[in-house]
Protein backbone atom coordinates (compact mmCIF):
# COMPACT_ATOMS: atom_id res chain seq x y z
CA UNK A 1 0.00 0.00 0.00
CA UNK A 2 1.99 3.10 -0.84
CA UNK A 3 1.86 6.51 1.07
CA UNK A 4 -0.42 7.50 -1.58
CA UNK A 5 -2.89 4.87 -1.32
CA UNK A 6 -3.26 5.39 2.34
CA UNK A 7 -3.76 8.97 2.38
CA UNK A 8 -6.46 8.71 0.05
CA UNK A 9 -7.81 5.75 2.06
CA UNK A 10 -8.05 7.46 5.04
CA UNK A 11 -9.88 10.65 3.17
CA UNK A 12 -12.73 8.28 2.05
CA UNK A 13 -13.22 6.91 5.44
CA UNK A 14 -13.59 9.93 6.86
CA UNK A 15 -15.78 11.02 4.15
CA UNK A 16 -17.92 7.58 4.55
CA UNK A 17 -17.97 7.44 8.69
CA UNK A 18 -17.87 3.99 9.05
CA UNK A 19 -18.45 0.65 7.45
CA UNK A 20 -21.56 -2.25 6.92
CA UNK A 21 -23.22 -2.09 10.34
CA UNK A 22 -20.92 0.09 12.66
CA UNK A 23 -17.70 -1.03 11.71
CA UNK A 24 -14.76 1.25 12.45
CA UNK A 25 -12.80 1.06 9.21
CA UNK A 26 -9.13 -0.28 9.90
CA UNK A 27 -10.59 -2.39 13.07
CA UNK A 28 -9.71 -5.85 12.21
CA UNK A 29 -12.71 -7.94 13.24
CA UNK A 30 -12.63 -11.07 15.32
CA UNK A 31 -11.76 -14.76 13.10
CA UNK A 32 -13.32 -16.70 15.21
CA UNK A 33 -16.89 -14.97 15.31
CA UNK A 34 -17.85 -15.53 11.70
CA UNK A 35 -18.35 -18.52 10.06
CA UNK A 36 -15.38 -21.26 9.34
CA UNK A 37 -15.45 -20.44 5.35
CA UNK A 38 -12.34 -17.79 5.60
CA UNK A 39 -8.59 -18.68 6.23
CA UNK A 40 -8.02 -19.81 9.79
CA UNK A 41 -4.24 -19.47 9.89
CA UNK A 42 -1.32 -18.00 8.35
CA UNK A 43 1.35 -20.93 7.33
CA UNK A 44 4.07 -19.18 6.45
CA UNK A 45 5.27 -15.01 5.50
CA UNK A 46 7.86 -13.89 4.19
CA UNK A 47 7.82 -9.76 4.28
CA UNK A 48 9.13 -7.70 1.49
CA UNK A 49 11.11 -4.20 1.80
CA UNK A 50 9.26 -1.54 3.07
CA UNK A 51 6.42 -3.81 4.57
CA UNK A 52 5.31 -3.07 8.25
CA UNK A 53 1.18 -2.11 8.64
CA UNK A 54 -0.60 -4.13 9.98
CA UNK A 55 2.12 -6.37 11.45
CA UNK A 56 1.19 -5.50 15.15
CA UNK A 57 -2.40 -7.06 13.93
CA UNK A 58 -0.92 -10.32 13.12
CA UNK A 59 -2.34 -13.17 12.47
CA UNK A 60 -6.38 -12.00 13.16
CA UNK A 61 -5.62 -9.10 10.50
CA UNK A 62 -5.90 -11.46 7.55
CA UNK A 63 -7.82 -14.00 8.90
CA UNK A 64 -11.53 -14.02 9.05
CA UNK A 65 -13.94 -11.78 6.62
CA UNK A 66 -12.76 -8.48 4.96
CA UNK A 67 -13.19 -5.34 6.74
CA UNK A 68 -13.61 -2.95 4.19
CA UNK A 69 -14.98 0.64 3.96
CA UNK A 70 -17.93 1.87 2.46
CA UNK A 71 -18.33 0.28 -0.87
CA UNK A 72 -15.83 1.43 -3.14
CA UNK A 73 -13.35 3.05 -0.46
CA UNK A 74 -10.91 0.37 0.65
CA UNK A 75 -10.42 -0.73 4.07
CA UNK A 76 -7.81 -0.16 6.52
CA UNK A 77 -7.46 -3.60 8.54
CA UNK A 78 -4.94 -5.12 5.99
CA UNK A 79 -1.28 -6.17 6.10
CA UNK A 80 1.25 -4.79 3.69
CA UNK A 81 3.04 -7.15 2.56
CA UNK A 82 5.95 -5.25 1.42
CA UNK A 83 7.86 -5.27 -2.47
CA UNK A 84 7.95 -8.67 -3.76
CA UNK A 85 6.74 -10.09 -0.24
CA UNK A 86 4.31 -13.30 0.19
CA UNK A 87 2.10 -14.93 2.38
CA UNK A 88 0.26 -18.50 3.09
CA UNK A 89 -2.81 -18.73 4.30
CA UNK A 90 -4.80 -22.07 4.95
CA UNK A 91 -8.59 -23.47 5.91
CA UNK A 92 -7.33 -25.76 8.88
CA UNK A 93 -8.71 -29.53 7.75
CA UNK A 94 -10.05 -27.79 5.49
CA UNK A 95 -9.52 -27.46 1.39
CA UNK A 96 -10.64 -25.48 -1.45
CA UNK A 97 -12.47 -27.61 -3.89
CA UNK A 98 -13.11 -27.09 -7.72
CA UNK A 99 -16.81 -26.38 -8.17
CA UNK A 100 -19.24 -24.10 -10.45
CA UNK A 101 -17.35 -20.91 -11.39
CA UNK A 102 -15.90 -19.36 -8.61
CA UNK A 103 -13.91 -21.23 -5.78
CA UNK A 104 -11.90 -18.45 -3.30
CA UNK A 105 -12.21 -14.80 -3.10
CA UNK A 106 -8.90 -12.84 -2.48
CA UNK A 107 -10.00 -9.80 -0.81
CA UNK A 108 -7.46 -6.76 -1.21
CA UNK A 109 -8.02 -2.80 -0.67
CA UNK A 110 -8.60 -1.63 -4.34
CA UNK A 111 -10.47 1.73 -4.43
CA UNK A 112 -12.13 4.17 -7.40
CA UNK A 113 -10.21 7.23 -8.08
CA UNK A 114 -12.83 10.13 -7.34
CA UNK A 115 -14.21 10.47 -10.82
CA UNK A 116 -12.79 8.40 -12.92
CA UNK A 117 -13.74 4.63 -13.85
CA UNK A 118 -10.34 3.56 -12.88
CA UNK A 119 -8.66 1.48 -10.08
CA UNK A 120 -5.85 2.47 -7.84
CA UNK A 121 -4.53 -1.24 -7.71
CA UNK A 122 -1.58 -2.49 -5.90
CA UNK A 123 -1.47 -6.37 -7.40
CA UNK A 124 -0.06 -9.84 -6.57
CA UNK A 125 0.37 -13.54 -7.96
CA UNK A 126 -2.13 -16.22 -6.87
CA UNK A 127 -0.88 -19.36 -6.56
CA UNK A 128 -2.91 -23.12 -4.75
CA UNK A 129 -1.13 -26.11 -3.50
CA UNK A 130 -2.37 -29.42 -1.89
CA UNK A 131 0.75 -29.90 -0.15
CA UNK A 132 2.43 -26.89 0.34
CA UNK A 133 5.66 -28.24 -1.88
CA UNK A 134 4.10 -28.07 -5.42
CA UNK A 135 2.54 -24.70 -6.54
CA UNK A 136 -0.14 -23.97 -9.32
CA UNK A 137 0.14 -19.91 -10.19
CA UNK A 138 -2.86 -18.83 -11.77
CA UNK A 139 -2.00 -16.90 -15.02
CA UNK A 140 -1.21 -13.16 -14.54
CA UNK A 141 0.32 -10.02 -15.86
CA UNK A 142 0.16 -6.87 -14.23
CA UNK A 143 0.50 -4.66 -17.48
CA UNK A 144 -2.59 -6.46 -18.46
CA UNK A 145 -5.39 -3.85 -17.80
CA UNK A 146 -8.54 -4.10 -19.22
CA UNK A 147 -12.08 -4.26 -18.32
CA UNK A 148 -12.10 -7.32 -16.44
CA UNK A 149 -9.14 -6.61 -13.86
CA UNK A 150 -5.67 -7.04 -14.42
CA UNK A 151 -4.79 -9.81 -16.40
CA UNK A 152 -5.66 -11.82 -13.84
CA UNK A 153 -3.56 -10.88 -10.60
CA UNK A 154 -5.66 -10.04 -7.30
CA UNK A 155 -5.50 -6.45 -5.93
CA UNK A 156 -7.88 -5.31 -8.49
CA UNK A 157 -11.66 -5.63 -7.53
CA UNK A 158 -13.39 -3.85 -5.16
CA UNK A 159 -14.52 -5.09 -2.19
CA UNK A 160 -18.30 -4.79 -1.26
CA UNK A 161 -19.47 -3.81 2.24
CA UNK A 162 -21.84 -6.71 3.16
CA UNK A 163 -23.31 -8.81 6.51
CA UNK A 164 -19.91 -11.44 6.95
CA UNK A 165 -22.11 -12.96 9.70
CA UNK A 166 -25.11 -14.41 7.80
CA UNK A 167 -23.45 -15.13 4.41
CA UNK A 168 -22.50 -19.01 4.32
CA UNK A 169 -21.64 -19.92 1.60
CA UNK A 170 -19.89 -17.22 0.38
CA UNK A 171 -21.25 -15.21 -3.17
CA UNK A 172 -18.62 -13.73 -4.98
CA UNK A 173 -21.34 -12.02 -6.87
CA UNK A 174 -22.22 -9.81 -3.43
CA UNK A 175 -18.92 -9.59 -1.97
CA UNK A 176 -16.97 -8.01 -4.51
CA UNK A 177 -12.99 -8.99 -4.28
CA UNK A 178 -10.86 -10.79 -7.15
CA UNK A 179 -12.19 -14.10 -8.19
CA UNK A 180 -10.63 -17.48 -8.32
CA UNK A 181 -10.93 -20.82 -10.22
CA UNK A 182 -9.46 -23.84 -9.41
CA UNK A 183 -10.03 -25.32 -13.06
CA UNK A 184 -8.35 -22.33 -15.10
CA UNK A 185 -5.03 -24.14 -13.35
CA UNK A 186 -6.51 -27.78 -13.42
CA UNK A 187 -6.39 -28.66 -9.61
CA UNK A 188 -9.37 -30.41 -7.98
CA UNK A 189 -8.58 -29.04 -4.66
CA UNK A 190 -6.55 -26.97 -2.74
CA UNK A 191 -5.40 -26.79 0.98
CA UNK A 192 -2.93 -23.84 0.88
CA UNK A 193 -3.20 -20.66 -0.91
CA UNK A 194 -0.67 -18.07 -1.55
CA UNK A 195 0.08 -14.45 -2.39
CA UNK A 196 2.92 -12.71 -3.42
CA UNK A 197 3.50 -8.72 -4.33
CA UNK A 198 3.99 -7.60 -7.72
CA UNK A 199 5.38 -4.06 -7.05
CA UNK A 200 8.74 -3.29 -7.69
CA UNK A 201 9.39 -0.27 -5.01
CA UNK A 202 6.89 0.80 -2.26
CA UNK A 203 7.95 3.27 0.86
CA UNK A 204 8.04 1.70 4.74
CA UNK A 205 5.76 0.48 6.05
CA UNK A 206 2.95 0.65 3.45
CA UNK A 207 4.89 -1.28 0.52
CA UNK A 208 3.25 -3.70 -1.71
CA UNK A 209 -0.02 -6.10 -1.68
CA UNK A 210 -2.30 -5.13 0.75
CA UNK A 211 -4.44 -8.02 1.93
CA UNK A 212 -7.24 -8.46 3.93
CA UNK A 213 -9.07 -12.07 3.70
CA UNK A 214 -8.84 -14.54 1.77
CA UNK A 215 -12.60 -16.13 1.29
CA UNK A 216 -14.22 -19.99 -0.26
CA UNK A 217 -16.80 -20.68 -1.82
CA UNK A 218 -16.50 -24.28 -2.44
CA UNK A 219 -14.68 -25.88 0.61
CA UNK A 220 -15.14 -29.54 2.16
Amino acid sequence: MSARKLACMSLLACASCGGADGLELGRTPSAASYPPIYATQVVDLKLGPGAGYGQDDLPDVVLGPPAPGATGAGGLAVLSLGVGGEIILGFGDRRVVDGPGTDFVVFENPFRIAGQASVFAELGEVSVSSDGETWFDFPCDADAAGPEGWGGCAGYGIVNTYDAEVMEPLDPAITGGDHFDLADVGVPDARFIRVRDLSREGEAPTAGFDLDAVGGVHLE
